[in-house]
This record gives C-alpha cells, structure tokens and sequence, in this order.
C-alpha cells in the first residue's frame, strides 16, 4: 500500500515571459497547469495507476511569481476515496539566487482512478511517520468541502 510519503512531489519550474500575463508575473492559469500536472503525479502514486482530475477547489492566489523566479509547485496526497485520491497542492515563488521561498496559490484537487476508460478503485493511503501524520492532519483541517 502507498505512503503518504511515496506521492509527495516537488517540482521547480523557471518563470519565463512566455509564462507571464500583462504584470510580469506568472498568468494564474500556467500556475494551475503546473499545479494539475504536478497533483495528478502524486494522485497516480498513491492509486498505483492513471488518474484524471475530476476537481480542484479553493485555489487561492496570495501572491504573483515575478519573472525570474522559480515556481516550486509541491504536492501529496493525503487520503482515498473508494476510486479517488484527494491532493493538497502549494507553489512558492523561488528566488533561485538565494533560495528563499515565499507561498504564493495553494489548493486541494480530487483525481480518479480511471481504468479502461471507467473509475476504478484505489488502494488505501498509508499514513507512515510522524511527518506524513502532521501533513495529512494540516490538510484535513483545511480542506474545503468538496462534495
């Protein structure tokens, strides 16, 4: 059975003006792009097998990402449904001199398991060690209601 751990991804893309909307910044769609791309990773970790995006909610935009800067998109999944696996996903604005990040857009998105075309079922998520338990309880009391 996957661990939490085992779909935690972490993923650095460079803000480049072909990314950027009218503010040099990153246009929030790329953002959410990475964001799916990066969400159904972890989502086809912990269900062992491909998975569509089926919703994301709550995506919050606290900050633009200047151009030049790195967009560090992380996220894991933190617990199944019968055929779905729902994701907490967040991206930092990287200043890739010096390293230092700061939180810009967070979300959480469901994907299901899809097989032969149809929803299938997924294994259970393991919690694993105490760092697996913290991230999963923080997402638990954040998640929105996504039903």
């Amino acid at each position: 059975m996957p661990k939490i751990a085992d779909t935690h991804i972490v993923n650095r893309e460079r803000v480049q003006p072909t990314h950027a909307n009218n503010y040099n910044s990153a246009h929030g769609g790329i953002v959410m792009k990475w964001m799916d791309e990066i969400g159904a990773m972890s989502a086809m970790r912990a269900a062992e097998q491909s998975c569509v995006t089926a919703q994301m909610s709550s995506v919050d935009f606290e900050r633009p990402i200047p151009i030049g800067d790195n967009a560090l998109v992380e996220s894991y999944a933190y617990r199944t449904g019968r055929t779905s696996v729902h994701v907490r996903i967040g991206v930092s604005a990287e200043n890739p001199h010096t390293g230092e990040t700061e939180s810009t857009t967070s979300a959480y998105a469901t994907f299901v398991a899809i097989a032969d075309g149809n929803p299938t079922p997924v294994p259970d998520l393991q919690v694993g060690g105490e760092k697996c338990r913290e991230l999963r309880e923080k997402a638990l009391a954040e998640e929105p209601n996504m039903d």
